[in-house]
């Protein structure tokens, strides 16, 4: 686990500067603080951060063949690799180490640009090949490591773990592409590939990218070498479904154990930490050490239900009470993410990282389990939604719903049965639109409101829901749910779960791991029927009916409470003067994004307690920290410098 930066000339002949190089590694410190080293060449240089996990006397990057003609850096683990390193030996290469890091090496002199198919693991690479005069980056099948890329205005090429590397440059235009500053207030994150700014991207999972010396690199696509697949198994019974989830679970489970370091497990007391821990249990000689956060508010709070799975399994556990007015980490998050993040949960998300780090290195986490099992609220209400569209043409629905969405009026303040506004817009959508509409933290109508007029001519008609449109139409299935949950692990899952656990254990030197997230186990899961996943409105049916003989029915059937903070209460109370003076500071104001008229409406209206924009004003909030982290004040309207025009 490390952070890795990177520089290609395409010209192959630029003599880059050692400095330079090691101001961008530099960046990343938190990375890998136990060791860090460049190398350059004419034409390419690379940087690692270490933190060292597997090998610890050797396995050191910048890392190379034997006659040094192949270099790589890495991020991540290859957990495959004792079987790779065999496969490879076999083929008469020879190793120097006994890290992960040399398998990809010669992985790559092996199959070339299909080495990442051999790979099994969590990773973001680099390699620079010289003889082939080829330089070729790649990042794992779910985006579970970070890789962000951009050229700089004479055609360098330029990598690292985390933004904040590429803007160590400052020929980095760093001009605000408006179409992600809408996609960041519909969905709470950038999606991939878009970065915040217009000249700076970030490579999609299971996405790899070529530059060849003498090429025109800016020409050059990222290639998909990998997708959830989707595909249908052999009929099974219900009984066959969970005893193979259990065992390829546990497959799962023990292929990501290997450490030379301490190794442990979050354990929330939901169903996917639990049913990682149980397993981790019976595949531990000794006992599982586990964390957990709990709040000095019962409505916030799920410790005793860790403390349950914690007894069961007799893990080493340790939990710490966090206050849940811990509210003071605005600015410290803004520089963790280096484009504007809205998801409010990464506060106890760094918590319980900053937590785990007190005793282990490594961390097995349970992310991925919604995703593959259909267990979001959302998954449920999209297919209520998705079965009332079928019995209904849309041209019938558009028009019924539509007057009824702009009629019914928005009712935060009532029982969520009268809160009909948003089901009603949905209706008279189809599935990607409605299923958008639904997820959006701030839909259409909002958005229209808070951004200026001006703005909103700079968008040129461009809408969030092209993203996920995009990928609905490329989703290897004709299956609703199988759609939204692929939609999911295209943009949630990567843009703001995997972001999120990135940004906060990297912040504390944590590698976190999550083998929900296998790809073999992914892809296994896909290929099981919606009907095992979400059944009579219960999500992860056949994950939980598979549990059943690891964990009690208070952990398995419990209504799920997530990883939520009093975000209202917060900003109505000790968190309102500071965002007033966030929401209205003239800085934000003079980028000429936002309708001045329509802050400060939902400023009044909040703290009235009329209607609860906590969702939107956090948002505006974490947006005007990015602008402070980032030097971007020197904007004085739409068109700025600092704005980009939409193409």
């Amino acid at each position: 686990m490390c952070g890795i930066v990177g520089i290609f000339d395409p010209r192959g002949t630029r003599a880059f500067d050692r400095a330079a190089l090691v101001r961008m590694n530099q960046t990343q410190f938190h990375r890998g603080p136990v060791e860090g080293d460049v190398y350059l060449e004419p034409g390419v240089g690379f940087g690692h951060r270490r933190l060292s996990i597997i090998d610890l006397a050797a396995g050191q990057q910048p890392l190379f063949n034997e006659d040094r003609s192949v270099v790589t850096v890495f991020n991540g683990e290859i957990y495959n690799f004792r079987e790779l390193t065999k496969e490879l030996t076999a083929l008469g290469y020879k190793f120097a180490t006994r890290s992960d890091t040399e398998t990809i090496v010669h992985a790559w002199e092996e199959w070339g640009e299909d080495c990442v198919k051999h790979l099994r693991g969590m990773f973001a690479f680099a390699i620079w090949d010289r003889n082939k005069q080829t330089f070729f980056v790649a990042r794992d099948h779910l985006g579970i490591k970070p890789l962000h890329y951009a050229f700089l205005p004479d055609g360098t090429f330029v990598f690292g773990s985390e933004l904040k590397s590429l803007l160590s440059f400052p020929e980095l235009p760093r001009v605000i592409e408006p179409r992600a500053v809408e996609e960041y207030f519909a969905y709470g994150y950038v999606p991939e590939p878009r970065t915040i700014f217009k000249d700076a991207f970030k490579l999609a999972p299971g996405y790899s990218l070529t530059l060849k010396v003498g090429a025109n690199a800016q020409n050059v696509k990222p290639k998909r070498w990998w997708d959830v697949p989707f595909t249908p198994h052999a009929p099974m019974s219900e009984k066959q479904m969970e005893e193979e989830l259990i065992v390829r679970l546990r497959e799962a489970v023990e292929s990501q154990l290997e450490a030379e370091v301490p190794l442990g497990a979050f354990l929330s007391g939901g169903v996917d930490s639990s049913a990682i821990v149980a397993m981790m249990a019976g595949l531990n000689k000794g006992p599982v050490n586990t964390c957990s956060i709990a709040f000095n508010d019962p409505a916030f709070d799920e410790s005793t239900y860790a403390r349950q799975v914690a007894e069961q399994y007799k893990t080493n556990h340790q939990c710490e009470t966090v206050d849940k007015d811990d509210y003071g980490l605005v600015d410290l998050l803004a520089g963790l993410y280096d484009e504007p993040y809205a998801d409010s949960s990464a506060i106890p998300t760094y918590r319980v990282c900053e937590l785990a780090r007190k005793r282990v290195t490594v961390a097995l986490s349970g992310d991925g389990g919604d995703e593959n099992f259909a267990g979001y609220r959302r998954h449920r209400m999209a297919m209520g939604e998705q079965q009332v569209r079928s019995m209904l043409p849309l041209a019938l629905r558009k028009p019924v719903f539509g007057f009824l969405g702009k009629a019914y009026p928005k009712a935060d303040w009532a029982p969520r049965i009268f809160r009909a506004k948003t089901t009603f817009e949905a209706l008279a959508r189809d599935l990607p639109d409605g299923y958008f509409h639904g997820v959006s933290i701030l839909v259409d109508r909002v958005r229209d409101q808070l951004f200026s007029q001006g703005f909103r001519s700079q968008l040129q008609g461009y809408r969030a829901v092209e993203v996920m449109r995009g990928h609905a139409a490329n989703a290897p299935t004709d299956d609703p749910l199988s759609i939204i949950q692929y939609i999911d692990m295209k943009t949630y899952l990567p843009g703001d779960i995997l972001t999120k656990v990135d940004r906060a254990s990297m912040a504390h030197a944590l590698e976190v791991r999550v083998p929900l997230l296998d790809h073999k186990f992914v892809e296994w899961v896909s290929g099981l029927p919606s009907s095992s996943k979400l059944r009579n409105g219960e999500g992860k049916h056949i994950f939980k009916k598979a549990l059943e003989p690891y964990l009690s029915d208070d952990i398995l059937y419990r209504k799920k409470m997530g990883f939520s903070i009093p975000l209202a209460s917060w900003l109505r109370g000790p968190l309102r003067e500071s965002m007033k003076a966030a929401v209205l500071n003239p800085m934000l104001l003079d980028t000429g994004i936002f309708n001045a008229a329509f802050l400060q409406q939902m400023i009044d209206e909040h703290l009235a307690g009329t209607k609860d924009h906590s969702t939107a004003l956090w948002a505006v909030l974490m947006f005007e920290a990015f602008l402070r982290k980032n030097g971007a004040d020197s904007a004085t309207s739409v068109a700025s410098p600092l704005i980009a025009t939409a193409a």
